[in-house]
């Protein structure tokens, strides 16, 4: 072999030795990134551990909480709101009764047809009315004469059949989802607007009082018999078709429980003892915090950026408002410290809730063998193509570890409530059933959260009692719940009707 040849040979083997070392430190830097992506999975997963002992403490807290809500307002970081509630319905309910479900930038007018223990709900009718944007930050008067005139043509639509009797009044269950001071079953102060309402003229006035004047206004002869919101109309829904139902849960967007408390077992109560020796309280538990909730980095980030720091810590901890912003906010973190998508971070990884629970849901219950709805997400939301089954992989190890903390977490909360009311444990001679009516997107959706809550609430229940307690899906509490407790709360109970 010439020289020309030789010399050729060494360069070509010092390129080829360069090449191969160029190659074993890529892989080496990108096993080494792999390894850092992994070591953040699994340090969040430990953080957001839930084990059975963790869950009893939680359970054991939100029962202490209760216990000093009920003592004194401002007690607890629940609330525990007396919510003058004390006749659940009993299902003999008869007649016609109207609903209105006012929480948002849409509202809902219902008539229902309660036909009692036989026929239950016989009829149902509703419509969804729009609220002009200029009338969230108008005025009270504005507002309360639109929804009554909305009202209005609604029970002009009431057959025949169902017209009330001459000198008898229509009743109405009022649900309204904002922060409410209340002072009676048919009135409340409202403290706050909230979801883009801004009506200062009505803050610190009695909404029923509101209602009822623009409703005199226009000669629309009806008495609002109950004003509820949301988590009391699903306990009234429930227990209308289950006796049994001592509490309810709505978990969706947000969060909130209320449950079935003695009378006597409320110390702030000053009021006459109610004949059914009963109150509903609404916890307004998402305001829940403990020292033993498994809080980490992203969690705390959240919370700091929120618009309500250091407030509603449980519900933003099990809500379907951020859970998808959980695993957002891990990703972002293996993108930045991991390089997990590549050299440069997605720039639609830094968008606050960019990456909703529905789409979250999507990608944990993917079950096609190369994670295509996981890919196809990934893609159509965050803009980044191209992943690998390994990454997919790993963002549905993120969706599980983010939504079994939330589901275990809901179960602990509940068990917190079964607690409080005795009935955690099997008494001897008794198989008194408990059931929990549930409702909310995050709970009729979510299926892998809705299976995880379940089993866990039964292993921290235990064989016996977990035989005992119940959990039911009650659809549509707002609204045919708030009609159900005009019915119980109807001012012509015991009135003997003429035939």
């Amino acid at each position: 072999m010439g020289k020309v040849a030789v010399g050729a040979a060494v360069v070509c083997a010092v390129a080829v030795c360069a090449a191969t070392a160029l190659v074993v430190r890529h892989r080496m830097r990108s096993s080494g990134k792999w390894s850092r992506a992994v070591a953040i999975l699994k340090e969040f997963e430990n953080k957001c551990g839930t084990p059975i002992g963790k869950l009893r403490q939680v359970a054991d807290a939100m029962d202490v909480e209760m216990h000093a809500g009920l003592a004194s307002e401002g007690g607890s970081k629940l609330k525990m709101l007396i919510s003058y509630v004390d006749n659940l319905p009993t299902g003999d309910e008869e007649g016609l009764f109207y609903a209105l479900d006012l929480g948002g930038t849409n509202f809902r007018v219902l008539r229902v047809h309660l036909g009692g223990k036989e026929k239950r709900v016989v009829n149902q009718e509703f419509e969804e009315v729009s609220i002009p944007p200029n009338l969230m930050t108008g005025s009270a008067d504005g507002l309360f004469d639109f929804i009554a005139a909305a009202l209005a043509k609604f029970v002009g639509s009431e057959p025949e059949d169902f017209h009330p009797p001459p000198g008898r009044q229509r009743e109405l269950g009022f649900t309204f989802s904002f922060p409410v001071k209340q002072t009676s079953i048919v009135s409340g102060t409202l403290i706050k607007w909230t979801k883009g309402f801004n009506i200062e003229d009505a803050v610190g006035e009695d909404v029923v009082g509101q209602l009822t004047k623009s409703m005199e206004k226009i000669g629309l002869d009806m008495r609002v018999a109950a004003l509820v919101n949301d988590t009391i109309g699903t306990l009234a829904g429930g227990k209308f078709y289950n006796q049994h139902v001592i509490a309810a849960v709505i978990l969706g967007t947000g969060t909130n429980a209320a449950y079935v408390e003695r009378a006597h077992a409320i110390p702030k109560w000053h009021g006459l003892i109610p004949k059914s020796g009963e109150m509903v309280i609404n916890m307004e538990w998402g305001n829940f915090r403990s020292s033993h909730l498994p809080l980490t980095e992203y969690d705390q980030a959240l919370d700091t950026e929120s618009l309500n720091p250091g407030e509603q810590i449980f519900e933003k901890l099990i809500s379907g408002m951020y859970l998808g912003d959980i695993v957002r906010r891990a990703l972002l973190k293996m993108a930045e410290e991991a390089d997990f998508f590549g050299d440069t971070v997605p720039p639609k990884l830094k968008v606050p809730f960019i990456l909703r629970t529905p789409d979250m849901s999507a990608m944990h219950h993917d079950t096609t063998s190369d994670l295509k709805v996981v890919g196809n997400k990934l893609r159509d939301i965050l803009e980044i193509s191209n992943t690998s089954l390994k990454m997919r992989k790993i963002v549905v190890e993120l969706c599980d570890v983010v939504a079994t903390r939330g589901a275990r977490l809901s179960a602990a909360g509940i068990l917190g409530i079964i607690k409080k009311i005795g009935r955690d444990t099997v008494k001897v001679g008794e198989k008194q059933k408990s059931v929990i009516a549930l409702d909310g997107g995050l709970f009729e959706h979510y299926s892998k959260f809705r299976i995880c809550l379940e089993s866990t609430l039964k292993e921290l229940l235990g064989d016996e009692a977990a035989e005992t307690v119940v959990i039911e899906h009650s659809n549509d509490g707002s609204g045919i719940g708030a009609a159900l407790l005009a019915a119980s709360h109807s001012q012509y109970l015991g009135v003997v009707e003429e035939s």
